[in-house]
């Protein structure tokens, strides 16, 4: 192999790798920022009109369940359907939202020789 071919790179190519790499690291830094602001969000679900509050993170670890009074006096049966119901609420958006994050950060990210 002479000086200069590299491994059948054309300069065009190699160019094309470093701004991919440049792209990936920018997702990589990208993605510990969006991991901290995930952990500090605060993300609410709720059941029977707000009668039970879930609070999670953005990554879905509980912070805080919220009861009123009224649910409360609604019997244990339904206060159990309340908080289940509640807490599912609270997943659903948590994911939604990490998810939507994650595509924000990667949108745009095209790395060549990968894909079709």
């Amino acid at each position: 192999m002479g000086q200069g071919q590299g491994f059948g790179f054309g300069l065009g190519k190699m160019k094309e790798l470093a701004e991919a790499m440049k792209k990936a690291q920018q997702v990589q830094e990208g993605a510990k920022q969006l991991q901290e602001d995930l952990e500090k969000m605060e993300i609410a679900g709720q059941a029977g009109g707000g009668l039970v509050k879930v609070v999670m993170s953005g990554n879905q670890e509980p912070l805080r369940v919220e009861i009123t009074q009224e649910a409360y006096d609604e019997g244990l049966e339904v206060l159990s359907d309340l908080v289940s119901a509640a807490m599912k609420d609270a997943y659903v958006q948590s994911t939604s939202t990490m998810r939507e994050r994650m595509e924000a950060l990667t949108d745009g990210l095209n790395l060549p020789g990968l894909g079709g």
